[in-house]
């Protein structure tokens, strides 16, 4: 048996070294969470990639949305003291259409994405309050013109049976310049609902989503 000379030692702690690192990076994903006065905040991603933020504001959300880095959809990821964020898959985009003409690519005036959420908590005996804030862009498309466009959505608040206990409509107008023909958006807003004692923030989940309408006409 032939023994181990100093250098083959190395070689093996090296290796060992490095997977381990690459053990401990992956299993971390960069997921970080900021502790307030207000409780927890998020700011993460569709890639999972949390920078985090000590409030959640507009203009936060904004940059976020206008760089494409932070934010997105939270659904793998809760904050400390948050209930999860969830883009809702089905109605992340709103396309409109020239009237009688829908489903016709060419025919496309604008088009609507919800691209970053966040959130910050405060949990009071029998209650919660959630500071949720969410952006994105809109596109013209073939037939769009430059101009103010109004997109409606809605927030809703489940429980952990996945039942609304709370809706909020909220309508968002963006102004497309002459000159770029994308535009973005952000808003921020407040919710308050019980928190019965023995549930935990986990058991809930905000759903935001475009509120989908008839056709353009």
């Amino acid at each position: 048996m032939k023994a181990n000379h100093p250098w083959r030692v190395l070689r093996r702690l090296r290796n060992a070294v490095a997977m381990g690192l690459s053990a401990v990076v992956l299993g971390g994903c960069g997921i970080t969470g900021l502790t307030s006065s207000l409780g927890s905040a998020i700011f993460g991603d569709d890639n999972e990639s949390t920078p985090t933020v000590a409030r959640v504001t507009e203009e936060q959300l904004l940059m976020a949305a206008k760089s494409g880095t932070g934010g997105g959809d939270t659904s793998a990821l809760v904050a400390h003291g948050c209930p999860k964020m969830v883009i809702s898959p089905n109605d992340r985009f709103l396309t409109r259409y020239e009237a009688g003409r829908e489903g016709d690519g060419l025919a496309i005036l604008h088009r609507g994405e919800i691209t970053k959420t966040a959130r910050e908590c405060q949990i009071e005996p029998g209650r919660m309050s959630v500071k949720y804030g969410f952006s994105g862009r809109v596109l013209l498309g073939p037939r769009g013109q430059p101009g103010k466009v109004h997109l409606p959505l809605k927030v809703r608040v489940l429980d952990y049976n996945r039942s609304t206990i709370q809706a909020q409509a909220i309508n968002v107008s963006v102004d497309i310049p002459p000159e770029r023909p994308i535009a973005y958006f952000s808003v921020v807003r407040t919710v308050t609902f019980r928190f019965p004692e023995g549930t935990r923030p986990a058991d809930y989940r905000l759903l935001v989503a475009f509120d989908q309408p008839g056709p353009a006409g």
